[in-house]
Parts: C-alpha cells; structure tokens; sequence
C-alpha cells in the first residue's frame, strides 16, 4: 500500500461521515478516526515487515465493505485447513523472541515435539522477559510470528497438532 492509496482512503473516510475506520493487510494495519471537527484526524500506520499484500487495496474510493471482502477471503481457505490445530496465543502485549539469547537455539521448531509446561518463547513487556509456557502437548505444526516482532494480546503465535 502506497502513500497515495493511504491518502485516497483518508478522504474517503472523511467524505464519508464515518468517524472510525480500520484496515488490516498482511503487513499494513491502519486506524483512521474522525473527530466531532472537521478539520481534526487521527491516522494510525502500522507497517509491519511482512510479505507484499494479497489482497488489493482499492485505488478509488470504494465501499468499505468490499474492501473488506477482498481481504478476508484469501485467508478463508487456510482457516479451513487449520481448524483441526489448538492455537497457542500471545498472553500479554510485547516483542516476541523465539530464542533465549541470538547465540542460542531457538525454543520451538515447527515439527517439534511438546509437552506441558516446554517454554515456547519469550514475550519482552517494559523490559521485563517473560517466559511462554506450553497449555497443550502437540507438534507444532506453524509458528505464525516473526523472530523480534511485537505482538498484541491474544494474538496467535503457534498452532499445535495435538494428535
């Protein structure tokens, strides 16, 4: 998403009468809100390093419903496929890090075995480093965050096989 399809989005949702819109791609999350004075607007950009977009964002002003549509769909059919795995989530707000330290072995690997209790990663919060436990007993099948990302709360990170 370029700077001028950001644009484009903010003078629709200014046109729009609409005072909060969110957008999410696969490395694009953006939050625009429109005050009570027409010349007053928030934009929040989140560019997070990821692979380039599936799904088009419309160049032209569109309704937001089917920009909305065009970006759920292809994440429908992997959705399908992992309904039979336990998703492991964030518990707190922070950046994620898969290994102890750079010169150690990361903690999880997909295709590896787990157990209760097996420390998955570590979620850095206010300079504190908080180890991630294991719920389940699986293989992991897909670890869904990047090394040295933030994470949200409840954000998935692993997704476990329990068979």
């Amino acid at each position: 998403m370029d700077l001028k399809d950001i644009q484009n989005l903010i003078k629709f949702v200014a046109k729009s009468g609409a005072s909060e819109v969110k957008l999410e791609t696969d490395d694009v999350k953006i939050t625009i809100r429109t005050g009570s004075e027409d010349t007053k607007q928030e934009t929040v950009i989140v560019q997070q390093p990821a692979a380039i977009p599936t799904a088009p964002v419309p160049a032209a002003p569109a309704p937001l419903p089917v920009a909305a549509t065009e970006a759920a769909a292809p994440e429908a059919t992997p959705a399908a496929d992992d309904s039979k795995y336990i998703t492991i989530k964030s518990p707190i707000i922070g950046t994620f890090y898969r290994k102890p330290s750079p010169d150690k072995p990361s903690f999880a690997e997909v295709g590896k075995k787990i157990a209760e209790g097996d420390v998955l990663c570590i979620i850095e919060a206010m300079k504190l480093f908080n180890e991630i436990e294991s719920e389940v007993s699986g293989t992991i099948v897909k670890i869904l965050v990047d090394d040295s990302s933030p994470v949200e709360f409840d954000q998935p990170l692993f997704l476990v096989d329990p068979s």
